[in-house]
């Protein structure tokens, strides 16, 4: 077995064996197997796709090229929750301390940013000192210590998947239903949870850009989880335009501490709320949507919720002056109102577009060796629906270069839509599967 036949026979949109597969994976994993020989493998599954037998053997396989985390000390029931990826996706830094705040255990690997959309990893690095690579004792031990821990994906779990991640944003290959189920599934299998709520988002500013593909990413990781022996439920949720107002590593983690704080912009209100129901639901600590969804409101209005994210922060290190008082976060060399000529109603603000224009800007990388920088992005300040005056405000432009600020300027006034024609705000929650 050698790594050409492995390449040769997807290319001629042949069926790789389990060995074949996990030769593969282990290879790559070694650096036996070379960047450009995983490149060509990588493309071929991109364009001629796998079955499911080859979709679950490739997440096993990944999420076994390393440790499993055995978490059966918090429960029989450990949830976990993951987002297949939106622009301005900040719940997993809002949700989880809500979770945890409840006495539900929390042990959240995290990825870095992929194509234009912003890593959780990424974001919580911008809190000064905060630690997000952990080994895997110190990962239990701060969950033991303080009931959640939010980390890096550490060389010891899916390592596979850590390299393929990077490889497939590098060589864009992200919007592929197979390789997408099986890079969350190899971590979730391999970070120890039995019970996965997926946060299945679906538009423009999202890996699925209609339903019908989403439905299939979602029941295509139903069924690895199924095989792997873990329950998964999934929520469809909108990302055609960005999720809140903030766009931006920095600047998410601020509108996160915000919400956390009582300001709950109401479509992170909805998203948050329907994912907590289904983790509270799937931990045995209530069967009631609806009652799951005051408690956790409870826990944001009596300050539990946010108290628990200090504690995580300051248990790894960071420095809790900067959540008391987010003013302390380092600011972009400019910042620009960006206002409009028109009058009328926003009819659109493409998600894409605008998770492209931040990655621009820099708050996202075009090559996975690239630095992020924490403090660029953008704010907008009308979402789709907005009645819109002449000479008001449409964003906020955060820029460390002058000639990408005129750029982004420009660009943003291309971005939002507005006619006179008034328009309906879209659902955020498009399903349960």
């Amino acid at each position: 077995m050698n790594i050409l036949e492995i390449i040769s026979k997807k290319r001629d949109k042949k069926e790789l064996t389990k060995e074949e597969i996990e030769y593969f994976v282990q290879g790559y994993t070694k650096g036996e197997i070379t960047d450009y020989q995983a490149s060509a493998l990588i493309m071929a599954i991109y364009i001629n796709g796998m079955n499911d037998r080859e979709i679950t053997d490739l997440s096993i396989a990944m999420a076994y090229s390393g440790e499993v985390l055995d978490l059966s000390r918090f429960g029989e029931n450990v949830v976990d929750k993951h987002s297949t990826g939106g622009v301005g996706d900040k719940v997993s830094i809002i949700l989880l301390p809500i979770i945890a705040s409840m006495g539900i255990p929390v042990a959240k690997m995290s990825g870095r940013g992929l194509g234009f959309t912003g890593g959780t990893v990424d974001k919580m690095e911008t809190i000064p000192g905060y630690r997000t690579k952990v080994d895997v004792n110190e990962f239990i031990q701060n969950v033991e210590k303080v009931g959640i821990s939010m980390i890096g994906q550490t060389m010891n779990l899916a390592p596979a998947d850590k390299k393929i991640y990077e490889l497939r944003d590098a060589i864009s290959c992200v919007e592929n239903i197979p390789l997408i189920a099986s890079s969350i599934m190899s971590k979730k299998i391999a970070s120890g949870a039995n019970k996965i709520v997926l946060d299945v988002t679906v538009g423009k500013g999202a890996f699925m850009k209609n339903k019908e593909d989403a439905e299939k990413l979602a029941n295509q990781m139903i069924k690895i989880g199924n095989l792997a022996g873990r329950e998964v439920k999934c929520v469809l949720t909108s990302m055609d335009e960005p999720l809140g107002y903030a766009v931006g590593n920095s600047l998410e983690v601020i509108e996160a501490i915000n919400f956390l704080k009582g300001d709950m912009l109401e479509d992170v209100k909805q998203v948050v709320l329907e994912l907590g129901a289904y983790m509270i639901k799937l931990a045995g600590k209530g069967d009631n949507l609806e009652e799951n969804k005051q408690k956790m409101l409870q826990n944001i209005e009596n300050g539990q919720a946010y108290k628990k994210l200090i504690e995580m922060v300051q248990n790894q290190g960071g420095d809790i002056s900067y959540l008391e008082d987010t003013t302390k976060f380092e600011k972009s060399k400019y910042i620009s109102a960006v206002v409009t000529e028109k009058t009328g109603f926003v009819q659109e603000i493409n998600a894409e577009q605008i998770g492209k224009l931040s990655c621009y800007l820099g708050a996202g990388r075009v090559n996975k060796e690239d630095e992020i920088l924490k403090n660029v992005g953008i704010i907008l300040n009308k979402k789709v629906g907005d009645k819109v005056e002449e000479q008001e405000f449409l964003a906020y432009i955060c820029a460390d270069d002058e000639n990408k600020l005129r750029e982004a300027e420009r660009k943003i006034l291309e971005i939002y839509k507005i006619e006179d024609q008034e328009v309906e705000k879209q659902p955020i929650i498009l399903g349960i599967i």
